[in-house]
This record gives structure tokens, sequence and C-alpha cells, in this order.
């Protein structure tokens, strides 16, 4: 069982950490990235829906939900998410610096991917789409398209 608590303080001590060595060193900036930030969504997002992860890495879906469906777990600190393929659902998230989050998006993935429709896969491998466009979209998606929070 997961210290919802102890995880969302540990999250905000390392950016509060991050925080104190930038200002030590003007100019540089120490914010996670990368594969942290996934990984710290994923854990997050997993905590608060009630999802089973799977290996790190996993193609085309981080999660599952008790009745099986495949989530892909997007987190982000910019202002867009990216994507390889079309998910069978999708929950992006914005990683705030207190250790919370604000969902950005969370429905069926193929709302996202019919924003690529007819668009060339970029050369790097992923579309990209801004947090302002997925609200939207997620402003359309049903109660019950939604895998619900249980914290």
């Amino acid at each position: 069982m997961i210290d919802h608590s102890k995880f969302q303080a540990l999250i905000k001590n390392l950016y509060a950490t991050a925080k104190e060595m930038e200002s030590m060193f003007p100019g540089r900036h120490f914010t996670p990235d990368g594969h942290m930030v996934g990984s710290i969504g994923e854990c997050l997002v997993a905590d608060a829906y009630g999802l089973e992860l799977m290996a790190a890495s996993n193609k085309g879906y981080d999660a599952f939900t008790k009745a099986g469906k495949r989530v892909e777990i997007k987190a982000t600190q910019s202002n867009a998410a990216a994507f390889r393929s079309e998910p069978e659902h999708t929950i992006v998230i914005k990683i705030l610096p207190d250790g919370s989050f604000d969902e950005i998006y969370n429905g069926p993935g193929s709302f996202i991917w019919s924003q690529f429709s007819g668009k060339a896969m970029p050369s790097n491998g992923q579309y990209q789409i801004s947090l302002k466009r997925l609200k939207i979209l997620n402003s359309r998606v049903k109660d019950d398209q939604r895998v619900p929070k249980i914290t």
C-alpha cells in the first residue's frame, strides 16, 4: 500500500531541492525532466486512479485498470504532450511543484489521435499536442468515458 502523503511530500521536496539549486547557480536549470518526469507522472496517476503499472517503457500503454483497460499516461511540465501511437485510453497530467498534479485529459486515446489525421509523422516519430488543445478535448469527454480517481 502506498503512503499517499509521503509520496506527495517526496515529490514536493524534489522540486524544492531543484529550486534551491537554481538559486545557488543562477542561469542553471535543475528542473526534473525526461524519464524522471515520466516515472513520477506514471506513479502519481497509478496512485490516484488505482491503476496497475506495467514495467517501465512498456510499448503503447503504461498501466491498466481493474477492468483491463490499457492506459497511456503522459506527464509534462511544459505546454504539450507527445504521442507515438494511438492509445486505448489516455490520462495527461501537468505535475505541480507541490507534489500534486492537474488532470489535463482523461479519456479515449482516439479523441487525441484523431487530431493527427492526415498529418505526416514528424521526423522524431512523435506527434505533439498542446495542453490547451487537450483541455478542449477533455471538455468533450463524457463522465462514463473517464477513469475515475480513487484518491
